[in-house]
């Protein structure tokens, strides 16, 4: 897993840096389409700042690789510059690169140092001053809605665009809280906080009377939900997400009340098949799309984004449930080595053939590694390290997969590929890194990004001005963590369930013959 990032790593640097990608066929950079503004797929991520550099960052320190880590720190510090004419996806820049900085500065200035001597000789603070600079210059896409739900793209330079659209998905506009709830703890100036809690708040108060779902994709002047579309994937995925790690990290106690009631009402709506994961009759638990009014089924795929789900259900420990969905990931890789983007569960077929690289399945295999130490989980891991290798590995770096089935490539590697799917694999496989063993607790960002949970981000300067419920204004502590309607809890698998399959084979096989594979 080290050699796989090391190999895309040191392609990127040598064949692209300073550009922001890795083209990994043709073994040069790529940076925005300027010619093509709306090429949203790479302008929305791409803004000119070497971002696969950035989002790298706390990879290299959870790999231990101090000399390199110090090295690249300085690289961004002494090159990188926001200042640029680049149309960016205000969601992407906050998680990617916002979210990055954050996580490597406190990295460097953690007195502990876990990691290594990750120390960076006379810093002050540059890291810090830098996500400032990026999260001001995104501030402008909260300014003239009518909603407080943001713009979804804002021009580094010159604020918004004045053909901007005025629809976001759910995801994008409510997926700000952590990194802006950080930075705001670390400079004790409540603005970014501020207002992607408005933000957040503006969707959840838009949800549906009757079924208390979200759509995905919704007006940001109006309030009108231009897409009804209720799931756990792409355009919603993770607001969920943050929900419960905003609580996690920044302990207010209305974070968690949405998310134990956005749950509740995903397990209501969304989850078809049998009651409970390992026992019982029917069809294994899957979640669907549905209609945020109505409940009713709007398709039949599920796109590859909600691998992440059982991550979730991990965190709040909800193990059992968590077994059963990612078992039924596991057995779409198994058939194609690739998750594709969308896949027609009725169909057993891909609807979306490409596979990006992305991390959602190896996030959620290593948590569950994590939560029940079942040696299963090493052995999806190898599986999914053996197929990236055997399928996606190029002349120099890794490759999108164009067809999962003919097994083509494109020309791209994404940035996650080295902040994320890299460092959940060498972490699964890790089991003495200080992330497990140091004592610190930690927490990942929706792309990957470490972050320890600390009590300074537990404390807010601003009681006053963050408008809030009297009774929930009280601090939860983080062991009262209590969700709701599970299967199961935490320390409730057994150890000699340990070496057994997660899942009866009865019910492997039940998910196999499901996607096609026997």
């Amino acid at each position: 897993a080290r050699g796989m990032f090391v190999f895309g790593y040191d392609s990127y640097m040598q064949h692209a840096f300073p550009r922001d990608e890795l083209d990994p066929l043709h073994c040069r950079g790529r940076g925005p389409d300027r010619h093509d503004p709306s090429n949203l797929n790479i302008n929305d991520v791409l803004g000119n700042y070497s971002l696969t550099l950035i989002d790298a960052l706390d990879t290299l320190a959870v790999m231990g690789n101090s000399s390199e880590f110090q090295k690249a720190v300085k690289l961004v510090i002494d090159t990188v510059s926001f200042d640029k004419d680049s149309t960016v996806q205000v969601f992407e820049a906050t998680i990617r690169v916002l979210g990055s900085l954050l996580s490597a500065h406190i990295i460097i200035t953690d007195t502990k140092q876990p990691f290594g001597d990750m120390t960076i000789k006379d810093y002050d603070n540059e890291l810090l001053h830098m996500a400032h600079d990026l999260a001001v210059r995104l501030l402008p896409a909260f300014e003239n809605t009518k909603t407080g739900i943001p713009y979804p793209r804002v021009n580094l330079k010159k604020g918004v665009p004045p053909d901007s659209n005025n629809e976001t998905c759910t995801a994008g506009a409510g997926s700000l809280l952590v990194e802006f709830g950080i930075l705001s703890r670390l400079l004790g100036d409540s603005t970014f906080e501020w207002v992607a809690r408005r933000a957040v708040k503006a969707l959840w108060n838009l949800r549906s009377n009757d079924t208390g779902l979200l759509g995905n994709v919704v007006n940001i002047q109006t309030g009108h939900w231009v897409g009804k579309q209720s799931g756990l994937g792409a355009g919603s995925d993770s607001f969920y997400e943050y929900l419960l790690k905003s609580y996690i990290l920044f302990g207010e106690k209305e974070d968690l009340e949405m998310f134990n009631d956005a749950y509740r009402n995903i397990q209501n709506h969304l989850r078809r098949g049998r009651e409970a994961c390992n026992e019982g009759e029917g069809d294994p638990p899957l979640y669907v799309n549905v209609n945020m009014f109505t409940g009713q089924l709007m398709n039949t795929w599920i796109d590859s984004l909600q691998a992440f789900f059982p991550g979730l259900q991990v965190l709040i420990g909800d193990v059992e449930d968590a077994i059963c969905l990612h078992a039924f990931y596991y057995a779409i890789w198994k058939r194609y080595g690739a998750l594709p983007e969308r896949y027609n569960w009725q169909l057993q077929a891909p609807d979306v053939p490409f596979y990006p690289l992305r991390p959602e399945l190896v996030e959620s295999t290593y948590l569950l590694y994590q939560a029940t130490k079942n040696p299963f989980y090493l052995h999806v891991g190898m599986d999914i390290l053996q197929s990236l290798e055997k399928y996606t590995k190029a002349k120099c770096g890794y490759a999108t997969l164009h067809h999962v089935v003919e097994k083509t490539k494109e020309d791209r590697m994404e940035s996650f590929f080295l902040s994320e799917t890299c460092k959940y694999l060498y972490l699964l496989f890790d089991e003495e890194n200080p992330v497990h063993k140091s004592g610190n607790k930690y927490m990942f960002t929706t792309e990957g990004h470490i972050v320890s949970v600390d009590e300074r981000f537990r404390n807010s300067l601003w009681e006053d001005i963050l408008p809030r419920e009297e009774d929930s204004a009280e601090k939860m502590k983080p062991n009262e963590l209590k969700a709701v309607n599970f299967s199961s809890n935490c320390n409730r698998v057994p150890d000699e369930r340990r070496y057994l399959l997660p899942l009866k084979s009865n019910y492997m096989r039940q998910i196999d013959r499901m996607v096609g594979l026997i």
